[in-house]
């Protein structure tokens, strides 16, 4: 391997070809020595303002697969050339798909809680697939406080911190209904709804009302290799979104898709009955609702469904900000008694650090 120190950047040539490529004011602010880091944290207190733009190297070499720099003040900087190619593998592993006939993983109560590696598991099927159901959960109220363990503290959100769903409780939306409910995830109110959402089955004796779940990053994916145009209205215009009882109001405008700066998906906010009246004459209108037609369509297409029935004792874990969730009508001939509560994504993916960390400390 060799070094190539440019007007710009720091080349690092192995073989023939171009292996590495490394701007210089990326070289100085990432320096790891013990001058630049906070050395019982490794964050970096070295700050880019403090040199120069065409700040450059006065050499670079290459020895034992390390980088050397030197800088025109004497400061020296050095790399581990494996460490820096490791920076261009992500850091988390993307999520799967479902594919046909797919039905979430089932994970029973008790070991969850209690068994570190069952729980990793667990968590783990649930980052890939943005579900999973946990059975045999205790048939009791508020049973949803003790997941906190696992997926991190309840996320704080308007009209009750765990919430009840049955037909004769404070009626302020459609889930308090015995109708059907079409695919949505809940406070797309919110400017950044909750990410992840439990909803646990106290009792379910009534006919009908089975669960239904639509990975709606797949929907529109799909959408986006067939309807470009579409899927770029859709990221671009926003909608306004309304939650409210006698108390309290949430009030979002928001587009119905976003995508990271990579372009990957990172959520769909979908939800027919919070989506409000917008004004007719705005710029754009009639080509968003054109979009929203053709979105509306496949999320409410049968194929997409994953159809199951929620039994008392099951907890329903959704990422919310892919995974829709929806109900289909029931008679109310019996009890019906639904909780649900919110937790947030990047809480439960660090169990997952968390859990393994505490699985290397154990072995050693």
């Amino acid at each position: 391997m060799q070094a190539i120190l440019e007007s710009n950047c720091v080349k690092i040539i192995s073989e023939g070809a171009l292996l590495l490529e490394m701007p210089h004011l990326w070289l100085r602010d990432n320096c790891p020595c013990d001058a630049c880091r906070v050395t019982e944290t490794q964050e970096k207190s070295f700050i880019l303002s403090d040199v120069s733009a065409d700040i450059s190297p006065s050499d670079a070499r290459i020895s034992d697969n390390t980088l050397w720099i030197n800088w025109p003040d004497g400061h020296q900087t050095n790399f581990n050339i494996e460490e820096v190619l490791a920076l261009s593998s992500p850091r988390h592993q993307p999520p799967l798909s479902w594919g046909q006939n797919f039905q979430p993983e089932y994970f029973a109560w008790t070991k969850f809680l209690s068994d570190d590696a069952f729980a990793t598991v667990a968590i783990q099927s649930f980052l890939d697939f943005g579900v999973i159901v946990i059975n045999k959960a205790p048939q009791a109220l508020e049973t949803l406080e003790l997941l906190a363990p696992r997926l991190g503290p309840i996320r704080e959100v308007l009209f009750d911190r765990i919430h009840n769903v049955c037909v004769n409780t404070h009626v302020y939306n459609i889930a308090h209904t015995p109708l059907a409910l079409p695919p949505h995830n809940d406070f797309a109110s919110y400017s950044f709804p909750p990410s992840a959402q439990a909803l646990h089955m106290l009792e379910n004796e009534v006919e009908g009302g089975r669960s239904i779940i639509v990975d709606a990053w797949a929907v529109v994916e799909k959408l986006r290799q067939e309807r470009p145009d579409y899927f770029e209205i859709l990221c671009r215009f926003a909608v306004p979104f309304r939650e409210f009882d006698e108390a309290n109001e949430t009030y979002a405008v928001e587009p119905m898709i976003k995508c990271d700066t990579a372009g990957r998906i990172s959520s769909v906010r979908f939800s027919n009955q919070l989506m409000q009246t917008m004004d007719p004459m705005m710029e754009g209108v009639s080509a968003f609702y054109q979009a929203y037609h053709e979105l509306c369509v496949r999320i409410t297409d049968p194929m997409q469904r994953c159809t199951f029935r929620l039994e008392g004792g099951q907890i329903l874990l959704v990422a919310a900000h892919r995974v829709l969730h929806a109900r289909e009508a029931f008679t109310p001939s019996g009890k019906r008694h639904l909780q649900d509560a919110y937790f947030e994504l990047d809480n439960i993916a660090n169990k997952i650090v968390q859990l393994k960390r505490k699985s290397e400390v154990t072995l050693v």
